[in-house]
C-alpha cells in the first residue's frame, strides 16, 4: 500500500507527501533493525547466563579441591615429620613406621584441570558479553591462570622419585593397598590420604630398608625441598580460591 501511495505522489510531484512516505520507510527499517538487534542481544545474554550456570559443577569441584588439598598435604606433612625423626633415629619411631612415613610423605595429589577447560565451556567471545565487570574479571582469572602452580607438577620433586627408588616395590604396594589414596565420594569432596597407617612391615625388611634410606642423607634434603614445595602450592591457592568464591556468590545472586 505504501508503495502505491509513493508512486501516486511521485507522479503528482507531491514532494511533501513523498518525504513523509520516505521518512516512514526509514523509521520503519530503523525500528525493525533495532528490535531484531535487541532480540538477538537478549538471546545472546540468556545463552551466556545459561553457559555460566553450567560452570557451577566446576566451581563446586574447585572449592572442594581447596579444602581437600589442604587436608591432604596436612597429612603428608605429618608423615614427613615422622620420616625426619626416623632419619635422625629418634626414639619412638620404629623402623616400620619410618619406612611407611618416608613413603607416605611422597604422596601427591592435584587438581587435574586447567584454564582451557573453562574456555571450552564459556569461550572468550562469550566472556566479553558478561556485563558484570567483577564477574568477568574473576572468570577471566580462572580461565587464564596457570594451574600448574597448584597441581601435581608443583610438588613432583626429586624426593618422590628418589625415595621410591630405595623402598622395595613389594613394600610400596602393601602401603598403597592399605593406606593409599581414598577416592572422593561426591563432587564436593577430594581424594583423601589416611592420617594413620596401621600396616606393620616385616622387621628384617623394615630394618634393611631403613638402613638404605639413612645411607642416603641427600634424600632427607630432598624431603625438606618437597615440604617447601607443598607449602608453596598451598600458598598459591589464594587467588584461585578468592576468584572461585566470588564467582559462586555472584551466580547465587543471579539465580535469586
Amino acid at each position: 500500500m505504501i508503495y502505491k501511495r509513493f508512486a501516486a505522489n511521485l507522479r503528482a510531484q507531491n514532494w511533501f507527501a513523498i518525504g513523509i512516505e520516505l521518512l516512514i520507510v526509514v523509521v520503519g527499517v530503523f525500528i525493525g533493525t533495532w528490535v531484531a538487534n535487541w532480540n538477538q542481544e537478549r538471546a545472546a545474554q540468556a545463552e551466556t547466563r545459561r553457559m555460566i550456570a553450567q560452570l557451577d559443577p566446576s566451581l563446586r569441584f574447585l572449592q572442594g579441591y581447596f579444602d581437600g588439598i589442604r587436608a591432604y598435604y596436612g597429612v603428608t606433612r605429618k608423615y614427613a615429620e615422622t620420616a625426619q625423626a626416623g632419619w635422625d633415629g629418634r626414639p619412638g619411631v620404629s623402623e616400620s613406621a619410618f619406612v611407611i612415613a618416608a613413603y607416605q610423605a611422597s604422596q601427591i595429589a592435584g587438581i587435574g584441570t586447567n584454564g582451557s577447560a573453562w574456555a571450552n565451556v564459556l569461550g572468550a567471545d562469550r566472556l566479553r558479553e558478561i556485563e558484570d565487570t567483577e564477574l568477568r574479571t574473576d572468570l577471566s582469572t580462572l580461565m587464564s591462570s596457570d594451574y600448574a602452580q597448584i597441581d601435581t607438577p608443583a610438588v613432583d620433586t626429586p624426593y618422590r622419585r628418589n625415595v621410591r627408588r630405595l623402598i622395595p616395590m613389594g613394600v610400596q604396594e602393601r602401603i598403597r593397598e592399605r593406606c593409599g589414596d581414598r577416592p572422593p565420594q561426591t563432587i564436593d569432596e577430594f581424594v583423601t590420604l589416611p592420617a594413620r597407617c596401621d600396616l606393620v612391615i616385616d622387621a628384617e625388611v623394615a630394618a634393611q630398608t631403613a638402613a638404605k634410606l639413612r645411607s642416603r642423607p641427600e634424600v632427607l634434603e630432598d624431603l625438606q625441598w618437597h615440604m617447601a614445595a607443598q607449602a608453596a602450592l598451598l600458598g598459591n591457592l589464594g587467588p584461585f580460591e578468592a576468584a572461585t568464591t566470588r564467582v559462586r556468590e555472584r551466580l547465587d545472586r543471579l539465580e535469586r
